[in-house]
Formats: C-alpha cells, sequence, structure tokens
C-alpha cells in the first residue's frame, strides 16, 4: 500500500506533478514523493497498486535469491517509468542509490484511459525485451564486452555523448552484470589501460575512444 511503501519517505505534502517522460513512455499524473539513499520504494511481495516515475535520482530493482546473493534486475533514471507489473504482487524489491524524487500515481488512475492503458501494455513489452537482451548479455558476452555495453547503453540514457557520471556503486554494478566487484574494478582498469575510458575517481568515466568502445558491444 502507498502508505507503508513511502512511511519513511522525505517528503512534504504530496502536490500534483507535471509529466515529464521519456519518449515512448507512459504519462504519469500523481503525487511527487522524495526519498533518501537506500530507501525502499516498494519491497517484493507488496501489493502492485501504483506506478512510478524518476524526476530525479535513481532506483535500483532487485531481488535476493536464498544463498543471500543479489541480483539487480534494473536501475531507472530520470524520465524512466518503472512498478508495471503483470501480476497484482511485486516480484522484486525496488530502492533508491541516492537523493530521488519520484511520481507516484495509482495503477487504476493510470490506466484508465484506454490509450494510456496501451502506452503502459507496450511499456511492460518493451521491458520485457530488455530483460531478454540482459539475459543474452550475461550468457554470451565476456567482462569487458558486458560493461562496455552497460556505459555506452548508461551515456545515452543519461544524454552524454562521450562521459558519464555514474549513480550507481561498483558493487551495484557487478551485481547487474553478474560479475564479482573485483572484476568490475579491473575491468574497467583495463579498458582504461587499452585507452578506451579514462577514469576520473570512482564515479566519472570519460569515452577516450567511443567507437572502439562501441565496437565491444557489437
Amino acid at each position: 500500500m502507498l502508505a507503508q511503501t513511502h512511511s519513511y519517505a522525505r517528503s512534504g505534502p504530496p502536490a500534483a506533478a507535471p509529466d515529464q517522460p521519456r519518449d515512448g513512455q507512459p504519462s504519469l499524473i500523481g503525487i511527487t514523493r522524495s526519498f533518501g539513499r537506500g530507501q525502499e520504494v516498494f519491497g517484493e511481495g507488496d501489493s502492485a497498486d501504483h506506478v512510478y516515475r524518476v524526476v530525479s535520482g535513481a532506483v535500483r530493482v532487485q531481488r535476493v535469491l536464498a544463498d543471500g546473493r543479489r541480483q539487480i534486475e534494473e536501475f531507472y533514471l530520470p524520465g524512466d517509468v518503472f512498478g508495471v507489473e503483470f501480476s497484482a504482487l511485486r516480484r522484486a524489491t525496488a530502492e533508491t542509490l541516492g537523493e530521488t524524487t519520484l511520481v507516484v500515481a495509482r495503477r487504476t488512475t493510470a490506466a484508465a484511459d484506454p490509450a494510456q492503458a496501451e502506452r503502459l501494455w507496450d511499456h511492460a513489452l518493451r521491458e520485457l525485451a530488455r530483460c531478454h537482451d540482459h539475459v543474452l548479455t550475461l550468457g554470451l558476452r565476456s567482462a569487458a564486452e558486458r560493461i562496455a555495453t552497460f556505459l555506452v547503453e548508461l551515456a545515452a540514457r543519461l544524454g552524454g555523448d562521450d562521459e558519464v557520471e555514474l549513480p550507481m556503486s561498483r558493487q551495484d554494478i557487478a551485481d547487474y552484470l553478474g560479475l564479482t566487484i573485483e572484476t568490475v574494478s579491473r575491468t574497467l582498469t583495463q579498458l582504461q589501460t587499452r585507452g578506451l575510458i579514462r577514469l576520473n575517481g570512482c564515479r566519472h568515466i570519460r569515452f577516450a575512444r567511443p567507437a572502439a568502445l562501441a565496437e565491444l558491444c557489437e
């Protein structure tokens, strides 16, 4: 329920939020909620009564396996809509990566208009296709290919051409790409040694040779 989902959200009185979705994303009209770093938006098994759009910040959706390992399913960035489920219950948990503001809309309200319902359905199908592509990346690509693909796609989603500021940690990247944090760090260093990227601290990455980096994604 919304009251439970946002019980510790740091926000003032809810206000109507203007909609600024990414191209092809559903429109949402709802209330804005602000979260601090690492706060839960919804949990696995919760009722899937609401859908969300990221206004600022970023969100990770993840599951914890029986043996304690974590698998991150997706990252959501400003303009992205998430929380559209095929079932009545949540399959995974959503948490913020940092200070984050979301638009929260009831699923029934968002789907009340037939055209909007169709957009939500199309969005869910695109999410499924992205999931299939991610499985392909995990199953067939080397560590360097996985990380190069991740960086190029992330830069495109954030609107950058040849650089990216990572909103997530290297452990998050490792849990998304099915690697260890040591492999992520070592591979980033190798890509820098090959002259493909330049590392500026832990979060800022510049693409020194964008075309060569893109070749690793093919």
